[in-house]
């Protein structure tokens, strides 16, 4: 799982941080809003926990321009605004859940897995039995994987990383969310399987592997 934590506070963002690896996940921090809305260009996030008194741009903008730009990553606010119309607020602005400093680390280790369970069960609905680009087609029922119509034989792990990949078009994956997502691992991030199992997929895919492109230092983005 990845999370950005959005947090000007140095002491709490090292205490989240810690706190979250502890439990296998991964943590990108960003100090200030600029940042942040940087990294969301950049990456996929499977949470964003966003402190709303920001030193540049407010969390309340940050949460309305991700959604200008059609960025639905789950948000939960997390500030010591605690009056019910600033909650009233993050939550119609498109934030998807609200906790008030001080707070329960269990409690909000609970909410992330709960928002990122909602989104999972949202994406791989059954609206996404049949996924496509271009050549590629991926019955997620009969886990027939064609190209230009004909089948290609692939392992399990290879096809959950195809899945991953047209589930998630055009969005940078890094290796420690391919790794956690494919085999529920905690491993080292710089351990070279994801790499090795990607090239085999982009090999079996022919011409149409070329969707697959690295990006260097960050991860894999399945291009559009």
């Amino acid at each position: 799982m990845n999370v950005l934590l959005v947090e000007d506070e140095a002491r709490v963002a090292d205490f989240l941080r810690r706190g979250l690896k502890s439990e296998g996940i991964f943590v990108e921090c960003a100090g200030d809003g600029e940042s942040a809305l940087e990294l969301l260009e950049q990456r996929f996030f499977d949470v964003v926990i966003l402190d709303l008194m920001l030193p540049d741009i407010s969390g309340q903008d940050i949460c309305r321009k991700m959604r200008a730009r059609r960025n639905y990553t789950p948000v939960l606010m997390l500030t010591a605004l605690d009056a019910v119309d600033e909650r009233i607020t993050g939550l119609r602005l498109g934030a998807d859940d609200y906790m008030t400093k001080p707070f329960d680390f269990d409690e909000l280790l609970a909410r992330i897995q709960a928002l990122v369970r909602r989104e999972t069960d949202f994406k791989h609905g059954p609206d996404d039995k049949l996924l496509c680009h271009g050549s590629i087609r991926f019955d997620t029922q009969s886990l027939v994987v064609t190209v230009d119509g004909k089948p290609i034989d692939l392992t399990g792990k290879e096809r959950d990383i195809l899945r991953l990949f047209l589930s998630n078009t055009d969005r940078v994956l890094s290796r420690e969310r391919i790794l956690n997502a494919v085999w529920d691992s905690q491993e080292d991030p710089l351990t070279n399987v994801v790499d090795v199992y990607v090239g085999r997929l982009r090999k079996k895919l022919g011409e149409a592997g070329k969707s697959v492109q690295t990006v260097r230092g960050m991860g894999y983005r399945f291009e559009l």
